[in-house]
């Protein structure tokens, strides 16, 4: 499976939207209902999967899918 589709089948974990339709311009809070809680879990999750270490810095910076797959590929 690649890093996109295994990246979009964790979020739709955390919200009501199917893996396939989920974009990159979708907002975790206001578009998919994740709460400061799930966010924070959704984040370990993407570290542990992808065996990456987020900083708080860049957490703060991701609003939409797209900036958090932008992360992902940073860190």
């Amino acid at each position: 499976m690649d890093k996109v589709a295994e990246f979009k089948r964790i979020v739709a974990q955390y919200c009501d939207v199917k893996a396939e339709d989920l974009t990159e311009e979708m907002r975790f809070r206001e578009d998919l209902g994740l709460s400061s809680l799930d966010f924070m879990s959704f984040l370990g999750e993407l570290e542990d999967t992808f065996d990456v270490e987020i900083e708080q810095e860049q957490a703060l910076q991701v609003y939409t899918i797209g900036d958090a797959l932008k992360m992902l590929d940073e860190a």
